[in-house]
């Protein structure tokens, strides 16, 4: 089995790296790469790309993931989350190749309190979400055999993220600010990189799971509730902190505007998932404290 990934300096792609490996040749690349091109932005250049490659599975962890700028830079994000899948989708479907994609909760508008379900209507209210969900569209059209994971709050040790952000504002202020009305499901990459290979095995018997699938941790919380499990666990190290746990204010979403909306409720029902490869997937706060107990030792 030969596997083309695109994106492998990316906190998703940086695991990928390690649980595709064990699956057969995998042929890794980022944008700066020169033997082959994995710049995204060059859309002659990545088809040309799967062509000499030749992979059985070309799996796109890439994408334009600035939220709040993809609104002044729309065009940008369109070519990255809906372009650039489009003729890799294509170029699967000429070569027989799967195309494992990453989408993202904001493909919904976020109303409610009940877990979104695959199924569910989708109503981005960003052009982050927007471009996203063109993505996917566009790869079910072109008609490539496909594995969609929309997924949500994606952290890792390594890489910017929501933890190291929490990490080092706490290290220089005496109190926090954190949102507690938008609810989802904190999800390590090291998770998403380890379904990903678990559903890749799972073709060689189940060509039929071809399809669109939630892939987060179980359980879900709010960016509050995250940020309090972080400066909690983080208070058993010597990190040198200025605000705790208790110095946290929750807030609401209006109260800390951005030039992106964000959904509320990003909570996605991963029933399917489990059911269709045998899965159980593991509460949030366990890869959380693991990511938390890693980047506070490096």
């Amino acid at each position: 089995m030969k596997i083309l990934l695109f994106g492998k300096n990316g906190q998703v792609g940086w695991e990928l790296q390690r649980s595709l490996a064990a699956l057969g040749e995998l042929v890794a690349l980022s944008s700066a790469d020169r033997d082959f091109c994995g710049d995204l932005s060059d859309l002659t250049g990545i088809a040309q790309t799967v062509r000499a490659v030749a992979p059985d599975i070309i799996v796109n962890a890439a994408a334009y993931t600035a939220v709040d700028k993809a609104e002044s830079e729309p065009e940008l994000a369109r070519t990255l989350n809906a372009d650039a899948p489009a003729v890799l989708a294509q170029e699967a479907k000429k070569i027989g190749a799967w195309l494992v994609q990453y989408s993202t909760d904001y493909v919904f508008n976020g109303a409610g309190d009940s877990p979104h379900t695959e199924t569910d209507a989708t109503d981005p209210i960003n052009r982050y979400g927007q471009t996203k969900l063109e993505g996917e569209q566009n790869i079910q059209a072109a008609g490539c055999a496909h594995l969609i994971f929309r997924t949500s709050w994606v952290y890792a040790a390594r890489g910017h993220n929501f933890i190291k952000t929490i990490l080092r504002v706490a290290q220089q202020r005496d109190k926090l600010v954190v949102v507690n009305d938008q609810i989802g499901s904190p999800t390590g990459a090291e998770l998403i990189a380890d379904v990903t290979a678990c559903a890749l095995l799972s073709l060689r018997h189940e060509p039929e799971v071809s399809g669109l699938y939630h892939l987060t941790a179980s359980g879900y919380a709010s960016w509050y509730d995250f940020a309090k499990l972080i400066l909690e666990q983080a208070e058993h190290t010597d990190l040198p902190l200025k605000a705790r746990a208790v110095n946290i204010e929750p807030i609401t979403s209006n109260n800390y505007p951005l030039p992106a909306r964000r959904p509320l409720n990003s909570r996605l029902g991963t029933d399917k998932l489990e059911h269709t490869f045998g899965l159980q997937l593991p509460a949030w706060q366990l890869g959380a404290s693991r990511a938390i107990n890693e980047i506070v030792s490096a």
